[in-house]
């Protein structure tokens, strides 16, 4: 049995993961209620939680938990103060733990030397990444597809995409098959690679997620599934939408008369000058289907805005102005139905 003085204790378990970037030592004082037994229980019970760096002994003057910053920038230590109450109650900045709370404590600990204490850590951003981890995705996504897609089989068009970035893109095993015969539709070539890359992977049940594999950025084409948070086809605009795209809320003299709704939509996305993306995924689901869903406006002098929120909404359809990665507008073709 091992037998520890009340007066002080290091321990040394298994070393901490070899990706934290800094160093925590673990100072434990224990309350007037405390005694050698529960420093024993807790000895115990974080040697075997692989917990290192440990220091029990009987408290004194009262003790005060909280986290201390020292070391450097490069190779900061976190000290943090905690109170031994009872063999079973534990206080730590977090709150309390109990014995079987160790695996709780072990991970914030190890959250706590890989991203330091809260208040200094970087505010998160989408995927679990920080700020800056997010734009280096983004920024790489930003690169514009430049050449044409229109009628490339999908998992060419994956591929070609992928070599103009540079970050890697990983397809999970088993997948890559999905990608063949079928077809890309559309024209991306002005559109930047995130969302083209997101837009070909949809309709064949397909995303792409950034994450952070052994501290090396990269992109992993997955399964879709509910709850996955993806990148998304596109984002919604930081500015008011009559400044993103000012030509959808000119007025024109326009007549359209009982024709299919795909060529309304294409000539529309041609006069301003901006890509169409049709959400296939939803369509399909509702089986809407707009090249024989025919539309009607009346002649008149109106907004691009006006005629395609009326025409789509006849084909049981919506719209929304999107932007890329490079903040280019296109128009986002959908159902009314929620997907």
């Amino acid at each position: 049995m091992l037998i520890l003085p009340a007066a002080a204790v290091l321990l040394a378990a298994v070393a901490s993961p070899a990706r934290a970037a800094g160093r925590v030592q673990l100072e434990l004082l224990g309350d007037a209620y405390a005694g050698p037994t529960a420093f024993q229980e807790w000895a115990r019970t974080l040697g075997k939680a692989g917990i290192r760096n440990v220091r029990i002994r009987a408290g004194g003057a009262v003790a005060r938990v909280g986290i201390e910053v020292r070391g450097t920038e490069a190779r900061p230590l976190y000290v943090v103060t905690g109170i031994v109450r009872s063999r079973d109650e534990l206080i730590l900045p977090p709150g309390r733990f109990r014995r079987s709370d160790v695996g709780r404590l072990a991970r914030w600990l190890d959250e706590l030397a890989r991203l330091g204490p809260e208040d200094r850590r970087e505010p998160p951003a989408a995927f679990g990444l920080t700020a800056k981890q997010f734009e280096q995705f983004r920024d790489d996504m930003s690169r514009t597809v430049g050449f044409s897609t229109n009628g490339m089989v999908r998992r060419e068009a994956v591929k070609r995409i992928a070599e103009r970035l540079t970050l890697p893109v990983r397809i999970e095993s088993g997948l890559a098959a999905m990608l063949d015969g079928d077809k890309v539709a559309e024209e991306l070539s002005g559109l930047s690679s995130g969302t083209a890359l997101a837009y070909v992977l949809r309709p064949a049940g397909l995303c792409l997620a950034p994450r952070r594999a052994g501290g090396r950025p990269e992109y992993v084409v997955t399964k879709s599934r509910p709850g996955l948070e993806i990148w998304p086809v596109g984002w919604e605009p930081q500015k008011p939408v009559r400044e993103v795209l000012p030509a959808l809320y000119e007025f024109h003299s326009i007549n359209i008369q009982n024709v299919p709704a795909t060529r309304a939509i294409d000539t529309i996305g041609k006069r301003l000058k901006v890509p169409v993306l049709i959400d296939h995924n939803a369509l399909a689901r509702h089986g809407v289907d707009p090249a024989n869903a025919l539309v009607t406006h009346p002649r008149g002098r109106t907004t691009y805005s006006l005629v395609l929120g009326k025409i789509l909404f006849q084909a049981g359809l919506k719209f929304e102005v999107r932007v890329d990665e490079a903040d280019q507008p296109f128009l986002w073709i959908s159902t009314v139905k929620p997907v």
